[in-house]
C-alpha cells in the first residue's frame, strides 16, 4: 500500500514539475500580435481614429483583449487601447473599414454588453 501511495505521489509531482512552465512575463502570441504594426498592406485611404471606451475594468482582461481584436480586423495597421485613459487609437484603412466597424467591435467583444464607445474622432493622415 505505501508503495502505491509512493508511486502515485511521485507521478503527480513529477507530472506538475514537467508540464507546468514558467510563462508569466513572456509575450504570448496575441500579446505580441496585437500591438505590432501590419506592414504588408499599404493603406489606400489611411485614416486614424481615436474614442473613448467605458467598461474596461482592467489593463490585461480588457484593454488587451480589445486591443486584440481591433488588430485582428482587416484594414487595421495599428491599434492601441490604454486602460488608464480608457482611449483607443486605431490607424486604418477607410477603403477596407469604416468607423462604425471599430465601434461595432469593441462594444461586441465580452459578453456584448460591457463596453460602450463614445467620442469617435477621424482624420485622414497626408
Amino acid at each position: 500500500m505505501k508503495t502505491t501511495s509512493y508511486i502515485v505521489a511521485l507521478a503527480t509531482t513529477f507530472s506538475l514539475l514537467t508540464g507546468c512552465k514558467d510563462t508569466a512575463g513572456k509575450p504570448t502570441a496575441e500579446n505580441a500580435e496585437a500591438n505590432v504594426e501590419k506592414k504588408d498592406v499599404v493603406a489606400q485611404k489611411p485614416e486614424t481614429a481615436s474614442f473613448k471606451i467605458e467598461g474596461m475594468t482592467c489593463a490585461m482582461g480588457c484593454a488587451k483583449t480589445i486591443e486584440s481584436k481591433l488588430s485582428q480586423l482587416d484594414g487595421v495597421k495599428k491599434a492601441t487601447v490604454d486602460f488608464d485613459k480608457k482611449e483607443a487609437t486605431v490607424d486604418f484603412d477607410a477603403a477596407v473599414l469604416s468607423p462604425e466597424k471599430l465601434t461595432k467591435t469593441v462594444e461586441a467583444t465580452g459578453d456584448g454588453e460591457t463596453y460602450k464607445v463614445s467620442g469617435m474622432q477621424t482624420k485622414g493622415k497626408v
